[in-house]
């Protein structure tokens, strides 16, 4: 990853940081974007890093922040989308709104990050990491539209390595099992059904325990580094996907 430039999207926090982290130790340049600016403090002491306040819904913001990546180092190799929202609830009680930011930020800021930053990744012949989930792959009772929202991005992931495979750029995903991140209390979970969720889940789970954020990190990196890979959502799950 030496010499690469690139973005990763909620990189404040959880898989993005994680992320983020990972391909500043393996020596790219990373501009960590987040729409929360003081969870992007860890940064300052990485000259590697580029740290900007972005919210991914809004078209203005992503454009600005793309600009402001090219001036200082004059183009993007690779993206990471991170940025995401978590929802869970059954069908009688979710909100209609909730599920419209779900959408806008998971789906649509996905989309509105990897076409400001097209033109590079065609310049350079670069690579696109989407984060999808396990839920994606397999049905879930509790969490019915963060899954469609993961799906979508599933399948977004190889509808784009098909559009842009002309251009030599790739684009894959990797697909969380249940990790150890602060989504959940994000989403408005308190901790203890935090952890009676993470607890259920690792029983289900045959390798027996819920995943390290490091641990999605790796595969994010090797997706990036690897030049003959598009298309693919890969289970990075303890084997959930297939239980």
């Amino acid at each position: 990853m030496t010499d690469l430039t690139g973005v990763v999207t909620g990189a404040g926090s959880g898989l993005g940081r994680a992320a983020a982290e990972h391909l500043l130790a393996l020596g790219a340049r990373v501009a960590c974007w987040d729409r929360n600016g003081d969870t992007l403090a860890w940064t300052e002491a990485d000259p590697g890093a580029l740290s900007t306040t972005v919210d991914v819904t809004d078209p203005g913001q992503v454009s600005a922040a793309a600009a402001d990546l090219r001036r200082r180092w004059g183009r993007a190799d690779f993206v990471v989308n991170s940025a995401g929202v978590f929802l869970v609830g059954p069908l009688a009680e979710v909100d209609p709104v909730a599920v419209r930011r779900l959408f806008d930020v998971n789906v649509v800021g996905t989309t509105l990050v990897t076409q400001a930053l097209l033109p590079d990744l065609i310049a350079t012949r670069g690579a696109v990491v989407n984060l999808s989930s396990t839920v994606a792959l397999r049905a879930s009772r509790s969490n019915a539209h963060y899954a469609a929202s993961k799906a979508a991005i599933a399948q977004l992931t190889r509808c784009w390595a098909l559009e842009l495979a002309g251009h030599g750029v790739r684009v894959n995903a990797v697909a969380p099992g249940p990790t150890g991140t602060g989504i959940y209390a994000a989403a408005g979970m308190p901790q203890s059904q935090v952890d009676e969720l993470l607890t259920a889940r690792a029983r289900e789970i045959p390798l027996g325990r819920i995943g390290d954020p490091a641990e999605i990190a790796r595969w994010i990196g090797r997706l990036l580094a690897d030049d003959w890979v598009t298309g693919h959502v890969i289970p990075v799950d303890g084997g959930l996907s297939i239980a």
